[in-house]
């Protein structure tokens, strides 16, 4: 479609939407869905060309919109949110759409947006709900005094996004008529968690990330092997972030690099999924059965001079556990039954691949499509299930230990 002006460039604001529950919509409403996504795209395109907006991208049911002032975008969104609200979407038995804007310095090139800013305001959509426009912390002081009639801001308050970086602040654009109470944000306090706040950006890094997601859905051990200093610890706590909706009881960070006494792995294991003292038992053998009926994400990082230690309680949890899946980041593989091994940021890559025995009647988890695994990730198009064609990458080899 050709524009009537050039695209914003410099520090723009960015509108991102996506329909709540879209897939389900598709599964249970084929026939409708069709007509339905024609005019949810046309109610969308019209209230942001109304405010003077510009789609440069449209992914699935996803709009990525960029405009040069804030209170334009957040007129867009109000007006959108408005018109949604006021059709009849009884075919597919109801439509919410949720919104985040957020205003930053981007990069242009060919008509499309690239940067942290994206991917910022990605991270954002995901933690909001059907119905629900959350704006940034960034986007909100540039609205003083220029806010659309009817509408005002609401802070949410401080949360983490999925980015890890420092917490946002939130704002979410409350709009006369329409409803303006909503579930608590996704963000990382709702969700079981103790990942630590990255200070540094991982943004490039969303090939490894979504491999290693892919093989986590395959095996339940999977180490992460390379020397030090590659990455491996910001990519495991990446994945981990990516996955908390994966785990009904969380993702569990145990930093073990401070560790130089081999005998204190059980006890700081323990003391990072908070744990409480189990009377007549040790801690390496508490852990796997208070483990036993939970679903959660155990990263151990750092495990190089504790391989043994570390080993042992692994071979332990799978053992006992077996709703728990373990990553872990060393120079060296743990060695032992079961594990897959992953060597990232690595042409020559080592993805371990092992085979229950026949019969054994262990399930295998299905892997699911990128967009269900890795919500919220960056740029928006890899949220919705989509990714650009990218560079052949080499075959990965495979290599496993087996009793």
């Amino acid at each position: 479609m050709a524009l009537s002006a050039p695209l914003p460039s410099g520090t723009v604001t960015l509108l991102f939407t996506d329909i709540e529950g879209s897939t389900q919509h598709w599964e249970q409403q084929r026939a409708a869905m069709p007509e339905a996504l024609r005019r949810h795209d046309e109610l969308l395109r019209t209230a942001i060309e109304a405010h003077g907006g510009h789609v440069f991208k449209t992914v699935g049911d996803a709009f990525c919109a960029a405009f040069s002032r804030a209170s334009d975008a957040v007129a867009a969104a109000a007006d959108a949110q408005r018109a949604l609200a006021a059709e009849d979407w009884s075919a597919i038995g109801g439509l919410s759409v949720r919104m985040a804007l957020h205003s930053g310095s981007t990069d242009e090139r060919e008509g499309d947006y690239f940067g942290p800013t994206v991917n910022r305001v990605a991270r954002l959509l995901a933690v909001a709900h059907g119905g629900q426009v959350v704006v940034s912390g960034s986007t909100a002081p540039l609205l003083r005094a220029m806010m659309p009639e009817r509408t005002e801001l609401h802070d949410l308050g401080a949360h983490r996004l999925k980015d890890l970086a420092e917490p946002e602040q939130v704002w979410q654009l409350n709009i006369e008529t329409l409803p303006i109470e909503f579930p608590a944000l996704r963000s990382l306090e709702s969700l079981p968690n103790n990942l630590p706040i990255q200070r540094t950006s991982f943004v490039g890094r969303e090939q490894d990330i979504a491999d290693v997601m892919e093989l986590l859905a395959q095996h339940r051990l999977l180490t992460l092997v390379g020397s030090g200093g590659v990455g491996k610890t910001r990519l495991a706590v990446h994945v981990g972030a990516g996955l908390l909706d994966r785990y009904p009881d969380g993702v569990w960070f145990v930093d073990l690099a401070p560790i130089s006494d081999p005998e204190l792995v059980s006890s700081v294991t323990a003391q990072a999924l908070g744990m409480s003292q189990q009377q007549g038992r040790r801690v390496d053998e508490a852990i796997p059965l208070w483990l036993k009926r939970k679903q959660l994400l155990l990263i151990f990082d750092n495990c190089e001079h504790v391989l043994e230690p570390v080993a042992q309680l692994a071979a332990s949890i799978l053992t006992t556990a077996p709703e728990i899946t373990i990553l872990a980041t060393s120079r060296q593989a743990l060695a032992i039954a079961g594990e897959a091994a992953h060597r990232p940021f690595s042409s020559r890559s080592l993805q371990l691949e092992p085979r229950a025995k026949e019969g054994d009647g262990r399930p295998r988890r299905r892997s699911p499509g990128l967009g269900a695994r890795w919500p919220g990730c960056a740029p928006l198009a890899l949220l919705r299930g989509w990714h650009p064609p990218a560079t052949p990458r080499p075959p990965r080899r495979v290599r496993s230990y087996r009793r």
